[in-house]
């Protein structure tokens, strides 16, 4: 099994309407839409007009995006839809307008108040509030996978937009970042500590903060939380798994033929995997090193 034929499968499943859902549901899911375009758009450099179009009708005034079609607030999705704009190309306006608002949000220890009630109340959390990222939605806390597509979207607009304001809110982001790897490497969904006890890493979470990362300085943090991920994908058979940690080593050199021999042996039945996001990073995964890699960065 190979990229084009789960690719093909994305395609077969796009909605009436425009965009793709998570599953069976007729509900456009912004994720799921702009990584079918990411993967559509490395088999078929023409991706399709209405795809995008769809994904530029679903923007907020405001320059986000919801995480679905018809809700309310904007949303980390934001980040994801400037990466797929920049990739495939679109409204330059628009992706002005998503950058914008991914300056402005902030995770809720940016507030004063929050970030006293961590140095004084709440020191058990293991973070330092000085050091915030994006939240999943606005008003909560920040969170590392948003963080991580929200640093990787600036860090791709700012490639031929550079801007202090832009280069500032990064390296607030990457030191958020930091701040909340585990101790022996990689990344849990948030803190590092709860009630003052250590939390184990996640496979997905740990990649999407390395790719953030690809371009910094290797520091002893970052190359011990790539070793983590290497050492991990020995035993690894989810797909979404297998397919994160590809696109992420593969940014940091590392051999990931075996790995995509594997993936496309657990993706051979496209029947079988139901949720539209993990088809298309898998299409990712299995195009990696063929094709324009999304989250690459400029170094």
């Amino acid at each position: 099994m190979g990229g084009r034929e789960l690719v093909l499968e994305l395609r077969r499943r796009e909605l009436p309407q425009g965009g793709w859902s998570f599953g069976d549901s007729r509900q456009p899911s912004v994720e799921a839409t702009t990584l079918a375009i990411l993967a559509s758009a490395a088999e078929f450099p023409e991706v399709p007009a209405h795809s995008v179009r769809f994904l530029l009708s679903v923007q907020r005034g405001d320059g986000s995006w919801p995480a679905f079609k018809g809700d309310d607030d904007g949303s980390w999705t934001t980040a994801m839809a400037a990466v797929a704009l920049s990739r495939v190309g679109g409204d330059s306006r628009m992706l002005e307008k998503a950058t914008a608002w991914l300056l402005d949000t902030k995770g809720r220890e940016a507030h004063w108040l929050w970030r006293w009630k961590f140095k004084t109340a709440d020191t058990l959390a293991g973070i330092d509030p000085d050091k915030y990222g994006w939240p999943w939605m606005p008003g909560a806390n920040s969170w590392v996978i948003p963080t991580a597509f929200a640093v990787i979207a600036l860090k791709q607009f700012s490639a031929c937009n550079p801007s202090e304001e832009a280069d500032r809110r990064i390296r607030t982001g990457i030191a958020m970042l930091l701040d909340r790897a585990c101790v022996g490497g990689g990344w849990n969904a948030g803190n590092c500590v709860v009630y003052g006890s250590a939390l184990k890493p996640h496979i997905e979470a740990t990649a999407a903060a390395l790719m953030a990362l690809q371009d910094e300085p290797r520091s002893p943090l970052i190359m011990r939380s790539v070793e983590w991920l290497r050492g991990q994908t020995a035993n690894l058979r989810a797909v979404s798994s297998l397919a994160w940690s590809i696109l992420c080593l593969f940014l940091f050199g590392a051999s990931v033929d075996d790995l995509k021999s594997r993936l496309a042996v657990q993706a051979a039945e496209v029947s079988r995997i139901q949720n539209t996001s993990t088809l298309a990073i898998a299409a990712l995964a299995l195009q990696c090193g063929e094709t324009i890699h999304p989250f690459a960065l400029i170094r």
